[in-house]
């Protein structure tokens, strides 16, 4: 994978190689230079902006086989090497624990050997903590996810049903009340924050991005346009809630082309900062 891409704005155009891309912007310096969290996200669209379609065999959705491919995989692993905690899903954990799921930074594997060494340069745990948020509480956690000293941090409400509570707690879980009916996008990140999670990537849905929008807690949106236009129904893109009254700015930063992908048509790469 040692294919260039270009990077079209800013401007003058450059090439970079695809690996080590996303490790470039280095991420953790912004919460170290304002004191503050820095929460970014990270999604892969068809042009029509469709993020997932219904799974063929259960219920839910999936990315489409038809979009994804290696090389977005490895800048969203690029991202995920460089956070404190990734904000994942109930979901997540029932399907780890049903065999369908697998670690989200896979330092296990050769091709991201770098990724491992990049964490063990920086004095960082192999894998970054796990962070679920739940109203319910309706899932298992496998054990794996807290050997070697791994926290899974579970973000609830104060409603939440003191049984599941305990049950989690004894399994080793930190459970934290971030909203009072819901989990607030505002509150998580500042909990998160006095937790010492400084740099926070959400690599979950589009319902947890609205949440992030909506509590004004998301810093960085990283965006793969794929070269195929899907259709279909239901539709499923990068944020899913309520209207936005007057809409939410975001400003490109970052604009790359990765002529490669998807046996050469190609995809976009960019990168839009909250204003």
């Amino acid at each position: 994978m040692s294919e260039m891409v270009q990077q079209l704005f800013p401007q003058p155009v450059q090439e970079f190689p695809l690996e080590g891309l996303y490790l470039a912007h280095d991420l953790r310096q912004h919460s170290m230079a304002t004191g503050n969290p820095f929460v970014y996200t990270n999604f892969i669209s068809s042009i029509d902006g469709r993020i997932a379609i219904p799974h063929p065999t259960r219920s839910g959705l999936m990315v489409p086989k038809s979009i994804a491919n290696d090389r977005d995989w490895r800048l969203f692993q690029e991202l995920a090497a460089q956070a404190d905690i990734i904000i994942s899903s109930g979901r997540y954990l029932r399907d780890w624990v049903d065999g369908r799921a697998q670690e989200i930074l896979e330092v296990d594997d050769p091709r991201y050997a770098d990724l491992r060494q990049w964490r063990e340069e920086r004095g960082l745990p192999l894998h970054p903590d796990i962070a679920i948020i739940s109203g319910s509480l309706n899932f298992p956690v496998p054990d794996v996810l807290t050997a070697q000293g791994r926290h899974v941090v579970i973000f609830t409400t104060a409603k939440a049903d003191p049984e599941r509570v305990e049950a989690l707690k004894s399994n080793s879980c930190k459970i934290i009340v971030a909203g009072e009916e819901r989990v607030e996008g505002d509150i998580l990140v500042r909990r998160m924050n006095e937790l010492g999670y400084h740099t926070i990537y959400s690599a979950t849905g589009p319902k947890v991005n609205h949440l992030l929008l909506a509590g004004g807690a998301l810093n960085r949106l990283y965006l793969t346009m794929a070269s195929r236009i899907l259709g279909g129904n239901p539709y499923s893109t990068v944020v899913e809630g309520s209207l936005f009254e007057n809409g939410l700015d975001m400003r490109l930063s970052t604009l790359y082309i990765d002529s490669a992908a998807l046996d050469g048509l190609g995809q976009m790469f960019m990168v839009y900062d909250r204003v």
